[in-house]
């Protein structure tokens, strides 16, 4: 048997010869496009936080090992002891300095990271996003970003003079630049990697940089790259106290702060879209109630209580919600799934949301979970019992008398 609040609250929401259920079909239209609009925008948020953290990751190292005083000695010692430890699946002496590189009568200033060629695939995922050319950096061969490529017209193959800072730093001195050849291109598919770096090895570092002995820093690949503080304390605790241990989180720290905090913005911006919309629920109990007051000083005088006809405009506000609820995200898990198709569509209209000449993406990212789905429902939810108290309570301290006396 079905209890009489819900009774009540479902029969309000077929009424007879009335305009009130075009309103509540409104109210439910509102939420539902409030909580579409939080699943498609906090999805794509996720989805560009899950990319750059991929693509840092597929560049930068787990774990970075520092000396505390100076450069890294008995690197290789380093390695092996690092290597040992449970759940590191690799490490590598690097040595990273700016340099001056001319080709083709045009200059630039990359970063040259030094890596040891048999150890280079052990460290970083670059060997996997070479599509011309080969990850090859033995000797004098160098691979480099295809961005910075294309704006010093380089190709697999040429030649490029790449000049020491040392130059500038020790004036006294004479560094000649090395001549490197381009044996591929990399594309990890973010500007800062693909416009910035070339990579090639420890010994031609080292005399571009200078250092004739040691590291500027030992880059640790771990199993799982979010178990970097328990794998950060197991290599502080192995190397001791001469050594700084830093984490992916650490390093990109601010980047990462960027993110969360233009994710916390956005949900903050977007809460009042929903909250507005939820508030049409208020405004569909309030008629109700005002065009129901006869019934409910009738339901009062023949004894139902306060407390059940609270609880049926409590539910009706409920329905509406959860029908809204269970529509948004629908919508929005429909427009996700057909996101690039609704970005084409709006291209062909000249309406270009997605330029990928700035966001260098073939396709808009997005990232959902049951998670951050539950917690939007159960937010709107918590908003909707709050919108829903204010007219319940005024409907339930109607006066049975004065009620009927309007009528």
């Amino acid at each position: 048997m079905v209890p009489f609040s819900l009774f009540l609250a479902l029969k309000y929401l077929k009424p007879k010869r009335s305009f009130i259920s075009v309103v509540t079909a409104i109210s439910v239209v509102g939420v539902l496009l409030g909580v579409a609009i939080l699943v498609i925008v906090l999805s794509v948020m996720t989805g560009f936080d899950n990319m750059w953290r991929d693509k840092i990751l597929s560049f930068k190292p787990h774990l970075t090992v520092v000396g505390r005083l100076g450069p890294v000695q008995n690197e290789e010692e380093v390695c092996r002891t690092v290597e040992a430890i449970p759940g590191i699946s690799g490490a590598a002496p690097v040595i990273q300095t700016l340099v001056l590189m001319q080709h083709a009568g045009m200059a630039t200033a990359p970063v040259v990271v030094g890596v040891p060629p048999e150890r280079a695939a052990r460290v970083s995922r670059v060997p996997d996003f070479v599509p011309e050319g080969a990850f090859d950096i033995e000797g004098d061969h160098a691979v480099v970003g295809i961005d910075l490529a294309r704006s010093m017209r380089l190709g697999v193959g040429d030649r490029v003079l790449v000049y020491s800072p040392q130059n500038v730093v020790s004036p006294d001195e004479m560094y000649l630049p090395e001549e490197l050849t381009v044996t591929g291109l990399f594309e990890l598919g973010m500007w800062d990697f693909d416009s910035r770096f070339m990579l090639t090895s420890l010994d031609t570092a080292r005399d571009l940089s200078g250092v004739e002995q040691g590291a500027d820093a030992v880059h640790i690949m771990t199993a799982d790259p979010f178990r970097f503080d328990e794998y950060a304390a197991r290599v502080r605790e192995a190397l001791g106290p001469a050594c700084v241990v830093r984490t992916w989180r650490e390093v990109d720290e601010l980047m990462f702060s960027a993110l969360s905090h233009e994710k916390t913005i956005m949900f903050v911006l977007l809460v009042f879209i929903t909250i507005v919309a939820i508030f049409c629920v208020t405004n569909t109990l309030i008629v109700i109630t005002v065009h129901k007051t006869h019934e409910i000083g009738l339901l009062k005088a023949i004894g139902f209580s306060s407390a059940k006809i609270m609880a049926a405009f409590v539910l009706h506000g409920w329905i509406q919600c959860l029908a809204g609820v269970a529509a948004g995200i629908g919508l929005g898990l429909l427009v996700l799934n057909n996101l690039n198709a609704v970005a084409a569509w709006l291209g062909s209209m000249n309406l270009n949301v997605f330029p990928k000449e700035i966001y260098r993406l073939s396709e808009i990212p997005w990232s959902t979970s049951f998670g951050e789905i539950a917690r939007i429902a159960l937010f709107v939810m918590v908003f909707c019992t709050l919108a829903s108290i204010i007219p319940a309570g005024w409907a339930a301290r109607l006066d049975p008398v004065e009620a009927l006396r309007k009528e």
